[in-house]
C-alpha cells in the first residue's frame, strides 16, 4: 500500500487494515487505528506509521476512543519467515522481557545491531522500542482490570523500574498510571478476582469460525491439562500453560455474547503475573486471532475447486498451538492412528509424566511433561511399539538439549528440517507441527487421511495446492471440515 490508499482504508474506516498500520493526526498529537470512529483527518495533517511503537516513538499518544494498542497484530509476522518476522512472533512472546535484545539476537541468528537496523527500517523502532510499547499495553490492562498497587503493576508488565514505567505510561497515554487507573474504572467489562486472575477481550479482524475452532479443540482436549465446557455455541476452553516464571490457567469462552463483536472472552490466572503477555500471546497463535480472513477468502474462495467450501466458511481458522513441545509430541503420538485414540495416548502421559499444579482446577490437574523428563522415560504406560516410544524420547531429547526449537521466532525450515533429520518421523508429523507449532499459514499435508478424503469429494488432486499459496494451511483445515469425523491420521 501507498499513503493514497492508506488514507482511503482510514476514509471508508476499513477494519482490515487495523493493525496493519496506524495513522497518527499532526494536529491533534494522537495515534488511531484505521477503523477509528472519529472525524476523518484532512490528508495534509495525517502520518502513516507500520507499528504503535513508532508513533509513539515519534511523539504520539494512544487515542482513547478506538484504543490502537489493542487491535489484533498484523498477519504479517505469521506469514513471513525472514528474521523481521521471526522477530516480531519472538518479541510478542516476551523475548526481549526476559533476556533483551542480546537475546533476541542470539535466537535469530544474527548480532544485536543487524537486528536493530533491520526492525528499524521496516517498522520504524528497534526491539526496545517495540518491546516497550507492548508492556505499555499490558500495563493499561492491568491498571484496568486488577487492583495491583501501581509499583507491582510497573513490574508485572516487564518494565526494570518505577520510573521507565511512569515515563512510557505518559508517553503512550498522555497521562499518569494512577490518572489512567482512574479513567478506565467504567470502562472495564469485568474486574479481576483475586490477585493473577486478569478478564481480557482477545481481539481479531473480521469473521471468525469460533464454533469450528471450539469443534477442533474439543475433539482433541487431553485430560488433566484441558477442557470443553457448556453447549455448542456457549462452550467454554480451558487449558494449562507452563510459563516462564510459573503455571497459568487461559479459559478462553466461545461466545462474546454481544452479536457482532470482534473479541472473543478470555480470563487468565497466573502464579505470576510477569506471565501476562506470555500468557495472553499463547492463546492468541492457539485461536489464530492475529489471521487476515479477507486475505485468505480472496484466494481460497475464487478457487473453482476449494471456493464453494471456503465461501461457506469465511472466518474458519488454523488454529495454532499454546504449548509447541507439547504439540511436537502429540504430533507423534498421532501418527497412523484416530484423534480420540492419540487423545487417550496423550492423557496416560499426562497422568504418568505431567508435572501436578499447585492447586487442581475443575478437571485441570497437571502441565504437559516436560521433554527432559520424556527423555528418559520408559513410556511402558503408552502401550506403544517400542519403536514409536524412541521416537518419543529422541524427539523429546532433542527440545531438551536445543537441537531442535520450536519456540515463537524459530526458523521454520530450520525446524522442519531438524524434525525430519529425527528417525520416526516423515513428512506428515514436520508438516504438522510446522503447521500448527510454528503457525505457518502455508503448509499442506498430502498424505493425510482427511486431505486425500477432502480432495476427493472436491474433485481436485494434490497439485490444486499450488493454487492456495500462501494459505495452503487453511486450505487443509477447509477439506477437514468436510470430514464427518476428521482423522488427521497419515497415508
Amino acid at each position: 500500500m501507498d499513503d493514497d490508499s492508506r488514507y482511503e482504508a482510514i476514509r471508508s474506516r476499513d477494519e482490515r487494515f487495523d493493525g496493519v498500520f496506524f495513522t497518527a493526526v499532526l494536529t491533534t498529537g494522537i495515534y488511531c487505528r484505521p477503523s477509528c470512529p472519529a472525524t476523518t483527518p484532512k490528508r495534509v495533517n495525517v502520518r502513516f506509521y507500520p507499528s504503535a511503537a513508532a508513533a509513539q516513538a515519534a511523539g504520539f499518544r494512544a487515542c482513547r476512543r478506538c484504543r490502537p494498542d489493542t487491535v489484533p497484530g498484523s498477519p504479517e509476522w505469521n506469514a513471513r519467515g525472514d528474521a523481521v518476522g521471526r522477530a516480531m512472533r519472538a518479541i510478542a512472546d516476551g523475548v526481549v522481557d526476559r533476556e533483551g535484545v542480546a537475546g533476541l539476537a542470539d535466537r535469530l541468528g544474527y548480532s544485536a545491531r543487524q537486528v536493530q537496523r533491520q526492525l528499524t527500517a521496516e517498522l520504524g523502532a528497534g526491539p526496545i522500542a517495540l518491546a516497550r510499547a507492548q508492556r505499555a499495553h499490558t500495563a493499561r490492562v492491568l491498571l484496568q482490570t486488577t487492583d495491583l498497587p501501581i509499583t507491582e503493576v510497573a513490574f508485572a508488565a516487564g518494565f526494570a523500574s518505577v520510573r521507565q514505567f511512569n515515563d512510557t505510561i505518559r508517553t503512550a497515554y498522555d497521562r499518569t498510571p494512577s490518572a489512567l487507573r482512574a479513567s478506565e474504572r467504567g470502562a472495564a467489562a469485568a474486574r479481576g478476582g483475586p490477585a493473577g486472575d486478569v478478564p481480557l477481550r482477545l481481539a481479531h479482524r473480521g469473521p471468525y469460525d469460533a464454533r469450528a475452532i471450539f469443534d477442533f479443540l474439543a475433539l482433541r482436549a487431553i485430560a488433566g491439562i484441558e477442557e470443553v465446557s457448556g453447549a455448542p455455541g456457549a462452550r467454554t476452553y480451558r487449558r494449562t500453560l507452563d510459563l516462564p516464571h510459573g503455571s497459568g490457567i487461559v479459559e478462553v469462552d466461545e461466545s462474546p455474547g454481544q452479536a457482532g463483536a470482534r473479541w472473543l472472552p478470555c480470563r487468565v490466572h497466573l502464579t505470576d503475573l510477569r506471565d501476562l503477555t506470555t500468557a495472553v500471546q499463547r492463546a492468541r497463535r492457539l485461536f489464530d486471532l492475529d489471521a487476515d480472513p479477507y486475505a485468505v477468502a480472496e484466494r481460497l474462495a475464487a478457487d473453482p475447486a476449494l471456493g464453494a467450501l471456503a465461501r461457506a466458511r469465511p472466518g474458519l481458522r488454523s488454529p495454532g498451538a499454546a504449548e509447541p513441545e507439547e504439540l511436537a509430541v502429540r504430533a507423534v503420538l498421532g501418527q497412523q492412528i484416530t484423534v480420540t485414540s492419540a487423545r487417550t495416548l496423550a492423557g496416560t502421559l499426562v497422568a504418568a509424566y505431567g508435572k501436578p499444579l499447585p492447586a487442581p482446577s475443575g478437571g485441570l490437574t497437571h502441565l504437559f511433561p516436560e521433554p527432559a523428563t520424556l527423555a528418559e522415560a520408559p513410556l511402558t504406560e503408552l502401550g506403544m511399539p517400542e519403536a514409536r516410544r524412541a521416537t518419543i524420547r529422541t524427539l523429546a531429547a532433542a527440545l531438551a538439549d536445543g537441537a531442535l526449537t520450536l519456540a515463537p521466532g524459530a526458523d521454520r525450515d530450520a525446524a522442519e528440517q531438524a524434525l525430519l533429520a529425527l528417525r520416526g518421523i516423515g513428512p506428515w508429523t514436520a508438516g504438522y507441527v510446522r503447521m500448527r507449532a510454528l503457525g505457518d499459514p502455508d503448509v499442506f499435508l498430502p498424505g493425510d487421511a482427511g486431505v486425500r478424503h477432502g480432495l476427493a469429494r472436491i474433485d481436485a488432486d494434490r497439485d490444486a495446492a499450488e493454487r492456495w499459496r500462501p494459505w495452503r494451511s487453511y486450505a487443509v483445515h477447509h477439506l477437514w471440515a468436510g470430514e464427518p469425523s476428521p482423522t488427521d491420521r497419515e497415508d
